[in-house]
């Protein structure tokens, strides 16, 4: 009768024998640890961080990795501990660095964030020693930590002029917890670039998606996080082949939306300079995935207004292209007369100055392509009211490669250039463009000087035509002066004939 009471009564169920036996090793574990550390509280604090982090990135690096790693208490140190312990204590230590603190309070915290702070330099310390052993469960853990402390959401940004970057005259704006990702970045740098990681362990947790929010980060307005994030992404693009396709693109993308849609975007020029040298290293002849990076990304990049914060990052990836293809110089030069400014002067010289680098390298067939509306344009920069306009269009005749382009297609250069040669001798205010008009006119002249006698006789042609047709215009103007200022007499007023209405309803 008492074993048939006793048999309904509910028994423990298997889950909560697990947590006893759980709890039984773990108060085993921190006895063992009792004669160096007392460790009441901190495990009880340790817990509660292992699962604030496993709520947020549980789906992303699930906790099943994890199970077969011996716990071990994360404030000792690497010297501390035995070697076979040394890698369980090391992602005891990831994780326990998986808490975010908010810095916007300095009073906050303090002693939390330092006790992190110090842990991340261990950790630091520990990769660059070589001792440490990246197996699965250290990577998801590594991972795990960085994706928790790295990807956030910025806030909006409050720049005035809405250019997207730190311009010459403002101050760039520094991220207050850089004190804790400047480690976090300089650990990441340190996994990628360890020569005993296995990359098919590691592209699991360093997923497209992984590599998608890093590049998310690049809109920080921290310089010193997007220079870090410049190094991490090479390294990446460099070791895991697999995603070198999904970052081309992911960044395309990026400068699509910056060039059609926003407009603001902090982290062009480093995007840029990454791809510096991505293309430098593309193998000939370029795919066409290549050529189309080029004619859809890099150059609609020079319509933006800011387009000085990375022209310099920008003209390198061009000429890159050119240096693989020269036949792609006739695109880059449709490109920057397509988007030649028109009313921004510091905007035009940095594009002459990059269609010089464009002409050095320029052969001369794909120059005879485009040379009448490419002197067509340099014929207004001749004519610039702008003083630095006009001398940097001279000073491409200073240019050996580009002269000779101009020598052995003088026939049709010179009359493109002649009308605003002789413009600038007549009516230009400043001495120094007026000097160098004169010496492209004294080029020409050692040259050719029977086609410049030409053009003179060309031009003077035109100057007659045009005063006569100037003459004409004045007595027309001077007749219906007359004719507008004669008043006629009543008798000859014609009465205003009111419009019939129309019967029929349209």
């Amino acid at each position: 009768m008492l074993k048939q009471i006793l048999s309904k009564l509910p028994r423990k169920s298997q889950k909560s024998d697990s947590v006893d036996s759980a709890e039984t090793n773990s108060g085993s574990t921190n006895s063992n640890f009792g004669n160096a550390i007392h460790c009441t509280n901190s495990g009880n604090s340790l817990s509660s961080r292992l699962s604030v982090v496993k709520r947020v990135s549980s789906a992303v690096f699930p906790s099943s990795i994890m199970a077969g790693v011996e716990a071990v208490e994360p404030h000792l140190s690497f010297k501390d501990v035995s070697n076979p312990q040394k890698q369980n204590l090391f992602v005891s230590k990831l994780n326990l660095c998986c808490e975010v603190f908010d810095f916007s309070d300095p009073d906050k915290n303090t002693s939390e964030q330092d006790l992190k702070r110090q842990t991340l330099i261990e950790l630091a310390d520990f990769v660059s020693s070589g001792s440490a052993k990246f197996t699965e469960p250290a990577v998801a853990a590594m991972c795990k930590m960085c994706a928790i402390n790295l990807f956030r959401v910025f806030p909006p940004k409050y720049r005035s002029n809405g250019t997207g970057g730190e311009t010459e005259d403002e101050e760039p704006m520094f991220d207050p917890a850089w004190s804790h990702l400047q480690i976090v970045y300089d650990l990441l740098l340190r996994f990628i670039s360890y020569n005993s990681l296995d990359v098919k362990v590691a592209k699991k947790y360093l997923d497209q998606s992984f590599v998608l929010r890093l590049l998310d980060l690049f809109d920080s307005e921290d310089p010193r996080e997007r220079d870090c994030l410049k190094t991490i992404l090479h390294r990446i693009y460099g070791k895991f082949m697999m995603h070198r396709h999904f970052i081309r693109q992911a960044v395309s993308n990026i400068i699509y939306r910056f060039v059609f849609e926003t407009e603001r975007h902090n982290g062009i020029a480093e995007l840029l300079e990454i791809f510096g040298s991505i293309i430098s290293g593309f193998a000939t002849p370029l795919k066409e995935e290549h050529k189309m990076f080029l004619c859809r990304a890099l150059i609609p990049l020079h319509k933006p207004k800011s387009v000085g914060i990375y022209h310099q990052q920008l003209t390198y990836c061009v000429v890159q292209f050119i240096d693989k293809d020269p036949k792609l110089a006739t695109t880059v030069i449709k490109g920057l007369l397509k988007y030649w400014p028109v009313t921004n002067s510091q905007k035009e010289l940095m594009f002459i100055s990059e269609l010089e680098e464009v002409l050095e390298m320029t052969t001369m067939v794909e120059f005879q392509k485009l040379m009448v509306p490419l002197f067509r344009r340099i014929g207004c920069c001749l004519n610039s009211s702008h003083y630095q306009v006009a001398e940097r269009a001279h000073l491409l005749w200073n240019n050996e490669h580009i002269l000779n382009l101009i020598t052995q297609n003088r026939q049709v250069i010179l009359p493109l250039v002649f009308s605003s040669l002789e413009r600038n001798t007549q009516n230009h205010w400043n001495q120094a463009v007026l000097n160098l008009t004169q010496n492209v006119k004294k080029i020409f002249c050692e040259m050719d000087e029977e086609l410049v006698l030409a053009c003179q006789r060309k031009i003077v042609e035109e100057n007659s035509i045009s005063s006569v047709a100037a003459e004409k215009r004045k007595l027309t103007w001077e007749r219906l002066e007359t004719a507008a200022g004669f008043q006629p007499s009543a008798d000859y007023i014609i009465p205003s004939v009111k419009p019939a209405t129309c019967s029929v309803a349209c």
